[in-house]
């Protein structure tokens, strides 16, 4: 009934389990005891014909536990919340920090939706697990063990009803329990694709209003939302259910033990203080388990989030953590590969076979070929997103893996395709590669990168907000901060991965201009297609199905009339693909 990765999480905060199950068992003994001195006072004055007088001291001491009751059943409740809360932050920074270190590519297959609800609705579900059920469930173990002890000893007829009747109710629950748990089960899977495609149609809501298809989409999320009502409503019939069925068993029980106590009590098999005193404590016995009932479902509910947040951090990706090398501020970098090969999705989709290739101290090399040739593979294994399957990577002489991680990429500038801006300033954006850099160093930046023109003609110029994802701010001037951000890094090796694609001629030609600037005295590896890029650089590496094909300078190819001679034909014939 405990699960056993979630009972893990638990024992990780053993002080705070330690004292609500402590403060439980308090509770239920409290119970016995105001039982028993409530027994005392009826029987004193019905039966003893005492005063209030007489039983003054038992009235005050029944009073003073009652409030002694509820200041530990508040504190309970505190504790409780206060450990559901310890463990969802723990799980919710370790989750995040362990799908941040798997990187983009292992999470490329994840649907972002369904990321974001597990992160966030998913580890909210915990907190039923933790703060209701897990502490009712060690009252409803310790309470009623200790409550038919006591009833043993008093009346063995009693307990011998109460030992029986006691597991139907566990039984019921985990009867109808099961026939929850896939209903649950269907209602998170629901809700996680309802995030999922909600998310999804939001992200191409461009694409869908150009086709005209956002009427379609509505139509989609409506079904999916009234699937999760349904759902939902499935899983609240099932609960209101049980509950009907365990307040039914635990009510016939307790009248079993009344109507047998009763009628021994006519008979004088039992004394009226015994009677009273087994009465008193028959649905004390039965409630912690009725209360388990009604937290079961969303015990359940806990349960079935964290198969999918454990499911998350199962997932194994072959990023580079690194290794404990410090990488002193180098002037230059030269790298090497040696025999490389790579993979993605756990070896099933090759990428690179058995590559090498050195690119010297300040060296321009382009690496072009056909898509899905490897090019973008190169960039990865050395931005450490994914790590070789074999061979060895060297950046000056020493083995990349070796090296502190966080020391590598501060000497690493990259300008992707599609540069992503974060919501915050325009300054905020470009100081990404160093939080610490003033104004002043920001606006250099910026203009050497051929932005600090557009920027000053934003409404606040370098205040300027700007939307997630950069709404507000078009394709090429996004470049143009990605490439301002690598002024402002001032690293001695430039990755370009199409950092012009997709921009006007205007646009292109003050992106060539700003990337001239920042290559000048660096070490680049360009991937790029368009001819006047490539053509260049120092050298150019022709891949294909993973492995090199030619290997020359512009002039050098050409004169060989292989691949690379076809790709540039195709290119100036403009059939679609260039170098």
């Amino acid at each position: 009934m405990v699960n056993r990765q979630l009972g893990i999480e638990a024992l990780a905060h053993r002080g705070l389990l330690a004292a609500v199950a402590g403060l439980g068992a308090g509770g239920g003994a409290l119970v016995v005891a105001q039982a028993y001195l409530l027994t005392q006072a009826i029987d004193r004055i019905f039966l003893g014909k005492q005063d209030l007088a007489a039983v003054a001291g038992i009235l005050w001491l029944l009073f003073s536990l009652a409030l002694l009751r509820a200041a530990v059943s508040y504190l309970e409740g505190v504790l409780a919340f206060k450990l559901a809360a310890a463990v969802k932050t723990g799980i919710r920074q370790r989750l995040i920090s362990h799908l941040f270190g798997l990187g983009p590519v292992a999470l490329a297959r994840q649907p972002a939706g369904e990321l974001v609800n597990v992160l966030s609705e998913g580890v909210e579900n915990l907190e039923a697990y933790f703060s209701r059920y897990l502490p009712q469930l060690a009252k409803a173990v310790v309470i009623p063990a200790s409550i038919l002890l006591i009833v043993g000893a008093l009346d063995l007829t009693s307990a011998v009803i109460m030992l029986i009747t006691a597991p139907l109710i566990p039984v019921f629950m985990i009867l109808i329990g099961k026939v929850a748990e896939k209903m649950n089960a269907r209602q998170w899977e629901t809700l996680n694709r309802l995030s999922a495609h909600f998310l999804d149609v939001l992200a191409g809501l461009t694409t869908l209003k150009l086709f005209g298809r956002s009427s379609e989409q509505t139509a989609v999320i409506a079904r999916v939302s009234k699937e999760f009502r349904e759902a939902t409503m499935d899983v609240l019939k099932v609960a209101f259910l049980s509950a009907l069925v365990l307040e039914l068993l635990a009510t016939i029980s307790t009248a079993l033990v009344a109507v047998t106590v009763g009628l021994r009590l006519v008979y004088s098999e039992v004394t009226f203080a015994q009677a009273l005193f087994v009465l008193l404590l028959a649905p004390e016995y039965y409630l912690p388990l009725r209360l388990l009932g009604s937290q079961f479902h969303a015990g359940m509910a806990g349960t079935t989030a964290a198969a999918d947040i454990f499911r998350l951090f199962a997932l194994t990706g072959a990023q580079a953590t690194g290794g404990h090398v410090p990488l002193p501020v180098q002037q230059r970098i030269a790298i090497e590969f040696h025999d490389v090969y790579a993979a993605y999705q756990g070896g099933e989709r090759p990428a690179l076979a058995g590559v090498s290739f050195t690119i010297n101290a300040g060296e321009h090399i382009a690496i072009v070929g056909p898509s899905g040739a490897g090019k973008s593979t190169v960039a990865a294994l050395l931005l450490g997103f994914i790590l070789p399957a074999a061979g060895k990577i060297t950046v000056n002489g020493i083995d990349l893996n070796t090296l502190k991680r966080a020391d590598w990429l501060r000497q690493v500038a990259f300008v992707p395709q599609r540069p992503h801006l974060f919501q915050g300033t325009v300054a905020d954006n470009i100081r990404m590669v160093r939080p610490d850099a003033s104004l002043t160093a920001v606006i250099d930046a910026a203009k050497a990168a051929g932005a600090h023109e557009f920027i000053i003609r934003l409404p606040k110029g370098y205040d300027t907000p700007v939307g997630e994802g950069g709404q507000g701010i078009s394709g090429g001037e996004r470049q143009r901060l990605a490439v301002a951000r690598a002024f402002l890094q001032d690293a001695p090796l430039i990755i370009l991965d199409e950092a012009a694609r997709g921009l006007d001629p205007a646009a292109q030609a003050a992106m060539d201009a700003a990337l001239a600037r920042l290559l000048t005295g660096r070490t680049a590896i360009i991937i790029d297609h368009r001819l006047t890029t490539v053509r260049q650089a120092d050298r150019i590496i022709v891949l294909t199905g993973g492995q090199i094909a030619e290997s020359g300078t512009h002039a050098e190819l050409l004169g060989q009339a292989g691949l690379y001679s076809q790709l540039v034909a195709a290119s100036q014939a403009g059939e679609g693909y260039c170098v």
